[in-house]
């Protein structure tokens, strides 16, 4: 496979703040009607299924099928902007998701409006994965922080507007169709203006995308889902229909990770679970989406059924939730690009959430209102502390030819735990209320939980047990939620905390701050070995004219991404004799004289470090080569 060249499509250089700022706010555009499109619709959905004549298993569904095809495809979508242009990939996401939106609008039954909402969840999915991706091609981690308040806000903005403005649509009298059709002319400004300030260098590669382990991990992940949404309701959860759902779910990303793991361009590298930061985030991020996609489809619910309130009214009743996210996140994103600690924040986010969560698992259909409104601004503020920082902290650990892969690796688990946690959670809120329902009208209720939610419909007296069974079972979903949440706090107190870097990728670290400066062209080397790159930057450490020597140069570091400091690093050539010899700096940067070309050895070793060794086919040109060392007590070795 030929080596990775940069087309000219926009500066290469950092861009500046002015820059910044006009490609932001198209992907702020595209991010806000991406919000809008779950918080609208959350609060019209009792309406919506009294209309399509639903039940509570379709309620989940229409939630679900979104989060289902965003959760499966995110993957693919962070793969392919490793390969491809993000800009364009980008805007075909928005199409996809524009095109969902509209058709939903026009659904005739509950079966038709789910498929719609399936195929707005794939460009949902690109929208959520691509965004982090975007903004690690133009902003540094340690200045990522500043901007972090502005994605902040969008959340609060979409996430409070979105119910009240769905709850007027549906009060009003537009219906509640326009709750998806309001998304349209948003989505279309989003494409335009990204089209005009959106400017990034386009990696361009023959590339062979692994389509067979990106379908086998897709068809797991659906099968799992699905399982999840009707076991309990369609077919008991100890019958053979969950053995043959779940056995074929495991099946299928068994061969997925059997298929990745020899894939040249796998669509989840399974390489960057060495990571630890990355690992450890994965898990912290699961609980983290459970709580984000949960609490707002299951506090509108709860306010409008067990509460009685209207959309407009349930809205203004998560204000707490989205005012402590704003504030969170605005305030840690500042601290954070002055200091450069991610993990104190982190920690605070945890504990913030599992207590937030532990406090809504008491609430019944009597809770006092305010107290509740509390208990919403605790999960807020921890939901904001984490939600943006666990991305943060795996793009600060990766290089950008990594970058896709890892931020949507997050970003797929976010959505995962947020698609099995509806599903599961949902399950759990249907089979409770039906239980609450028959207890209550003396065992001749048992199937209200399922049955229709056109509360309207109801006499007056099973109406009112209705609401109490709602109010009393929703307490249990957020008991189950903060048992998922103490996962988070043992990741994210377990994860290493790493120095946010101040430069776009990994291997500008390298460099010496006393380095010369002169232009060199991209290089095509079709025989360097795995991670040895020709030099396609303008830095370099010599002047051609006068010293005729080209160096070798990177960065040693751990499976973590932690640098290797004072690691010698020496290379000899195919006899075995030292050409030169240097130890890595403060960042693990190292780079050494290589005169003539051929082939050469490349030793690296270290104190509680495995010993590396690597061939290296020199071409009178710059190389730059990247070291992964394990620990001595580690089995682990990266070459």
């Amino acid at each position: 496979m030929s080596t990775p060249t940069v087309t000219s499509a926009g500066p290469a250089e950092p861009m500046t703040h002015r820059q910044i700022m006009k490609a932001f706010s198209g992907l702020l555009l595209a991010l806000l009607v991406a919000m809008l499109s779950s918080t609208i619709v959350s609060n019209a959905l009792p309406t919506i299924l009294a209309d399509l004549h639903g039940s509570q298993s379709q309620y989940t569904w229409v939630v679900t099928a979104t989060l289902l095809t965003s959760t499966a495809t995110t993957p693919l979508w962070g793969k392919l902007s490793d390969l491809f242009s993000k800009k364009l990939l980008y805007q075909l996401a928005i199409v996809i998701f524009t095109l969902g939106s509209a058709l939903g609008g026009i659904a005739q039954s509950m079966p038709e409006l789910i498929a719609y909402r399936a195929l707005q969840g794939i460009g949902l999915g690109g929208l959520q994965a691509l965004i982090q991706v975007v903004i690690a091609a133009m902003i540094s981690p340690r200045d990522r922080g500043r901007y972090s308040g502005y994605i902040g806000a969008t959340f609060a903005v979409a996430t409070v507007s979105g119910p009240l403005v769905g709850g007027l649509i549906v009060d009003s009298p537009l219906g509640w169709r326009w709750c998806f059709w309001v998304c349209v002319p948003v989505a279309v400004a989003a494409f335009v203006v990204l089209g005009r300030t959106l400017h990034l260098p386009v990696l361009t590669r023959k590339v062979k995308i692994d389509w067979l382990g990106a379908t086998l991990l897709v068809g797991g992940v659906a099968l799992l889902l699905i399982w999840v949404s009707l076991a309990g309701k369609s077919f008991a959860w100890g019958s053979w229909t969950t053995v043959a759902y779940v056995g074929g779910a495991l099946v299928s990303l068994g061969l997925a990770v059997f298929v990745e793991s020899r894939a040249s361009e796998p669509v989840l590298p399974l390489r960057l679970f060495r990571n630890r930061t990355i690992t450890l985030s994965v898990l912290g991020t699961l609980a983290v989406g459970t709580a984000m996609f949960g609490g707002s489809v299951f506090l509108g619910q709860y306010y409008q059924i067990a509460r009685g309130f209207s959309p407009t009214h349930a809205g203004l009743m998560t204000m707490p939730l989205v005012l402590g996210l704003f504030l969170s996140s605005t305030v840690s994103g500042q601290v954070i690009s002055r200091t450069g600690r991610t993990k104190p924040f982190m920690v605070a986010g945890a504990v913030l959430l599992l207590v937030g969560l532990g406090l809504l698992s008491t609430v019944d259909h009597a809770t006092n209102l305010t107290l509740m409104g509390s208990y919403l601004a605790v999960m807020g503020i921890g939901i904001g502390f984490l939600m943006q920082n666990l991305v943060l902290v795996v793009q600060n650990t990766v290089a950008m030819h990594d970058m896709g892969s890892a931020s949507s690796v997050v970003t797929f688990f976010r959505t995962l735990g947020g698609s099995a946690g509806v599903s599961a959670l949902g399950a759990v809120l249907s089979a409770q209320v039906a239980t609450n329902v028959s207890a209550a009208l003396g065992g001749k209720g048992g199937g209200a939980g399922g049955g229709s939610l056109d509360l309207k419909a109801l006499p007056e007296p099973v109406r009112a047990v209705v609401r109490t069974a709602y109010g009393d079972a929703t307490g249990k979903v957020f008991l189950i939620a903060a048992c998922i949440a103490v996962v988070t706090l043992l990741a994210v107190v377990l994860m290493r905390e790493t120095p946010l870097r101040a430069s776009l990728d990994l291997r500008e670290e390298a460099a010496p701050e006393e380095a010369e400066t002169v232009e060199f062209q991209p290089i095509q080397q079709a025989h360097a070995p795995r991670h040895a790159r020709t030099d396609d930057r303008p830095r370099a450490w010599f002047e051609p004219e006068q010293q005729p020597v080209s160096p070798v140069h990177g960065v040693v570091l751990t499976p973590d991404g932690a640098p290797v400091v004072g690691a010698a690093v020496t290379l000899t050539d195919a006899a075995g004799h030292q050409v030169a010899r240097t130890s890595t700096n403060d960042v693990g940067g190292y780079r050494l004289p290589a005169p003539g070309s051929g082939h050469h050895i490349l030793i690296t070793a270290a104190p509680e470090h495995t010993p590396e060794a690597v061939a290296l086919d020199l071409a009178g040109r710059p190389l730059h080569h990247d070291v992964t060392m394990a620990r001595a007590d580690s089995l682990v070795s990266v070459h």
